[in-house]
């Protein structure tokens, strides 16, 4: 499976480091073929250049292996028009306590957001989550389950099994989104909770469009 070769030479390239930065698990993502924010990550030692090659407007963000929660500590910007806005978000991201650098990327249009994750779970083996994202999963845990690895009709069903599920057909006007890129996301997460080198992976959120989806965050823990 080419998710094992992919993990696998990641966990040698960071050297067995159990928590990774952003930036690392995107880079991960994007060499699987998922879609990522075209972005780079700037040392907080290291400032960032004159000029970047990188299309306003921007987000940018804390990056931190000791920081659970960048919007608990106001690590995150957004609508970066410029670079004196862009130098003054890498100042005030820089400062934040524990602080490895900034990842700054470019914005990702709005979508429906969603979340995707895996586990290992010492009773199920890895386990694949599915969610609708803001108040859905926070205040209704609007989650479906699955165990890994899926097929793509089993994440096609896996999407049905939460309340939400008319919101991805279309709702009050807005367009059904990409189901299927949908599903091809949640069997890449499968896959890799598969691979028995990963202990949870968290992609939230992500965006979903009409055509194709968009990971906005990503979390990953290897397994030793």
């Amino acid at each position: 499976m080419r998710e094992t070769e992919i993990i696998r030479d990641f966990r040698e390239k960071t050297r067995g480091r159990a928590v990774l930065l952003e930036h690392e698990v995107k880079e991960v993502l994007r060499e699987m073929g998922l879609s990522v924010p075209r972005g780079r990550f700037f040392r907080v030692d290291e400032g960032i250049p004159d000029l970047i090659d990188l299309t306003y407007p921007l987000v940018a963000k804390v990056s931190s292996s000791k920081i659970i929660s960048k919007s608990n500590v106001g690590g995150v910007r957004v609508d970066v028009k410029n670079t004196d806005e862009l130098n003054r978000a890498f100042r005030e991201l820089s400062g934040i306590e524990s602080a490895e650098g900034v990842l700054v990327e470019e914005m990702a249009p709005q979508g429906l957001e969603v979340i995707i994750g895996g586990i290992s779970d010492n009773q199920f083996g890895p386990v694949v989550m599915f969610g609708l994202g803001g108040i859905f999963v926070e205040l209704f845990r609007d989650v479906a389950f699955g165990l890994a690895p899926l097929t793509m009709d089993d994440a096609l069903w896996l999407i049905t099994q939460v309340k939400g599920y008319r919101l991805l057909e279309g709702y009050r006007g807005k367009p059904p989104i990409d189901k299927q890129r949908l599903a091809g996301l949640i069997v890449s997460v499968s896959e890799v909770m598969a691979t028995g080198m990963v202990g949870e992976i968290d992609l939230n959120p992500v965006a979903l469009y009409p055509e194709g989806a968009m990971i906005l965050d990503a979390k990953m823990q290897i397994l030793s």
